[in-house]
Order: C-alpha cells, then structure tokens, then sequence
C-alpha cells in the first residue's frame, strides 16, 4: 500500500514538474519574442521613415517595397483599403528595398515628391502608371520624370533641385542594409508588430494582421 502511494506521489510530482516546465519554456519563448521585437524595432522603422496612419495603431505594418515592383503596386490599394476597414487600427509604415535595375532613381523621386507633400499621391500614380515606365524590369528614369509632370501640384522644377541633391542617397543606402539584415530578398515584404510574413499572399497577410488585433 505504502508503495502505492509513492508511485501516484511520485506521479504528480513528475506531471506538475512536466506542466511547470511547458510554462517556463512558453514564457521563455514569449520574452524571445518581446526581446527580438525591441532588437527589430530600429530595424524595421527608421525615424526618417514614412508612416501613414494611426500613431496609436495595435498594428504596426512594416512593407518593404518598390516603385518598380508589380506585386507592390497589386497590394498597395489593398492595403490601404484594408486600412480604412480596420478603422485606425492599422500604421503603414514604407521602407525602400529597390531591388529592380535604376529603381534608385523612382526612390529618390518619390523622396523629392515627399518633400512637397505629395508623396501618396506621386507613389499612387507610380504605381498607376508602372507598365509606361518599367520596361523588362528595368526602370526608365526618362520616361517616369515625364510621366511625372501630370502629378497635381507636383513642382518638377524642385523635383529636378532635388533629384541634384544627395538628399536622399543616406535613406536608400540605411534602407538597402535593413533589407540585408533582415534577410530580404523579395518585394513587397511584411512585418506584423515585427513577426515577418513567411508564407507569401494576401490572405495569409489578412491573418497575421487579424492575429494581432
């Protein structure tokens, strides 16, 4: 009998040592999880960055991006429609990872547009107009200035002034080190509140933003 009751002690102690254990290693893996977002944050928004939405938002998505790239200008409006759906719940924060031949230039473009106050507007007919100025991959900076001049409001006379400059030269050179920190090598890219989008789609975006809300 005294046997008997060493072996059900014996037991439980061994399932409350099993149980204790799977606690420690989720709390373990969540405070790795809390640490590696804090070690990303720098990372993935740069003060320079370009943020659209909510400062308060209980999501922050993080896109890797190019002018250049079709599935870029395919998800863009998505996005922002998904945005509007979520009712501020949602900060848009773009980083450049211009992977495309002369991309650099649409960058550095988009940033002059920027310093006009134009830069949704100059990345939405961007995009709008993709296929009169990405031929074969490859980015015609000629065709996209003049493609350009129909932005309303959009100063080409300044654009030029700073397309001169190197204003933009530190932003791109930051961003394109990220990208290789990061490990990316595809646009566009996303991060949820720092957990990156492994399985590449829509859908599988619409879940990972809703598993953080």
């Amino acid at each position: 009998m005294q046997n008997k009751k060493m072996v059900v002690f014996s037991i439980v102690i061994l399932l409350v040592a099993f149980f204790a254990g799977g606690a420690y290693y989720k709390n373990l893996q969540s405070e790795n999880k809390v640490k590696m977002t804090k070690e990303q944050a720098q990372t993935l928004k740069r003060p320079y960055s370009l943020v659209i939405g909510n400062k308060d938002a209980k999501v922050q998505l993080v896109e890797f991006f190019d002018p250049a790239c079709g599935a870029c200008a395919y998800f863009y409006p998505k996005v922002k429609k998904l945005m509007e759906d979520k009712k501020g719940d949602i900060q848009l924060v773009l980083r450049y990872a211009p992977f495309h031949k002369n991309a650099n230039y649409a960058v550095k473009m988009l940033e002059g547009a920027r310093e006009q106050g134009l830069f949704e507007e100059t990345l939405e007919f961007m995009f709008k107009t993709q296929s009169s100025w990405v031929e074969h991959h490859v980015v015609n900076p000629q065709k996209l200035w003049s493609i350009l001049a129909n932005v309303e409001g959009l100063d080409m006379e300044l654009l030029g002034e700073f397309m001169n400059s190197t204003k933009a030269n530190d932003i791109i050179k930051q961003d394109i080190e990220d990208t290789k920190t990061l490990k990316i090598d595809k646009t566009p890219s996303y991060f949820v509140n720092g957990e990156p989008l492994v399985d590449f789609g829509w859908d599988n975006l619409v879940k990972l933003i809703d598993s953080h809300l």
